[in-house]
């Protein structure tokens, strides 16, 4: 099993957004960075789970654990010039971009915010992509040391 750390904003989608979410599922669109898309589309695997991570907001940090339920598909919001993730480029019968599904399973006890996380940036979680100066992917790979330390931190 391998494990993530998604970003969202929680204005656009927060971990209760998902919680109340129909099934307590939803697919995780848009995204429009290669890494990330070849994360999620050669790497993550059903039952992976995650760290659901808000971003861009007063306080960011780990909010809760999601599941990856689907792998990765083509992300249909691409072909949707409605749709602000529209991509001219990205053509059906060969997409560009993919998506996955992720399933809610808890909210941590507490919020483990980034400066929390940034203590450790020299021992535990010195290799925590999140971490890394320039970092701006909204998905990164988190290892298992890493994972669970993260959750000694709840």
């Amino acid at each position: 099993m391998n494990h993530w750390l998604m970003k969202s904003e929680p204005n656009d989608f927060s971990i209760d957004d998902l919680r109340t979410a129909p099934g307590r599922e939803t697919h995780w669109d848009g995204v429009r960075n290669y890494q990330a898309r070849n994360f999620m589309r050669d790497q993550m695997k059903q039952g992976d789970l995650v760290f659901f991570y808000h971003s861009n907001c007063a306080e960011p940090g780990i909010t809760g654990i999601a599941k990856i339920s689907r792998e990765a598909y083509p992300d249909h919001t691409a072909f949707n010039p409605k749709d602000k993730h529209y991509d001219p480029k990205s053509d059906p019968d060969n997409p560009r971009w993919y998506m996955v599904n992720i399933s809610y399973q808890r909210k941590l006890n507490r919020m483990i915010p980034l400066s929390k996380l940034r203590e450790y940036s020299d021992r535990q979680l010195k290799n925590l992509t999140l971490l890394r100066r320039g970092n701006r992917l909204s998905i990164t790979p988190v290892n298992a040391k890493e994972w669970f330390f993260i959750l000694s931190l709840e």
